[in-house]
């Protein structure tokens, strides 16, 4: 899926491959990630140096996180999980890549909400502005067969939705509502 952006009056756009797990040696992942997805979100714009860094927002709900999937939760990197950052990726044009999978096949959902944004760096504060976001995950049935979410764009309104548990989440970070 190929979902356009609007920064500077620069349009870019996210090249979003969502597939299923053959190999996980070749992504890095233990045997036991066969059949999972693998998300990858690839940034494509024309700005160069700092007019090209972003980052990813990435928030999970999951039968088996922390509130049994009523409500979402941070997914950082786990190498920087315990940094005060919002960001699971940031860099020039950062690649979002995720491959979640479990031990054990039970009964599961697991959705996705990852958002690019950015930071000016002209501000004296840690601002975070959301540019495009898309929702994505998996399913594991009773049966224990693994079912891909379609990847959907996501509206100004989910994120704008997430903004009390972020401001929460990240006190030293400030966060715009979506533009209109």
């Amino acid at each position: 899926m190929i979902i356009p952006f609007l920064r500077d009056d620069m349009q870019g756009s996210l090249m979003v491959t969502v597939e299923r797990v053959d190999d996980p040696a070749a992504i890095g992942k233990h045997s036991s990630a066969r059949g999972f997805p693998s998300c990858t979100a690839v940034v494509d714009f024309p700005g160069r140096g700092y007019r090209a860094l972003f980052g990813w927002v990435q928030m999970v709900r999951s039968t088996d996180n922390s509130s049994a999937g009523s409500t979402f939760d941070m997914d950082p990197f786990y190498l920087f999980e315990d940094a005060p950052s919002p960001y699971a990726f940031f860099g020039l044009n950062p690649t979002l890549f995720d491959a979640p999978s479990r031990d054990r096949r039970d009964p599961l959902n697991w959705t996705a909400h990852s958002y690019l944004a950015w930071t000016p760096m002209d501000d004296t504060e840690r601002r975070v502005l959301p540019l495009v976001g898309f929702s994505w995950g998996f399913d594991i049935t009773p049966g224990r067969s693994i079912t891909l979410q379609p990847v959907r764009t996501l509206s100004p309104g989910s994120w704008d939705a997430h903004l009390p548990y972020l401001a929460t989440t990240y006190p030293r970070w400030s966060f715009d509502t979506w533009p209109s």
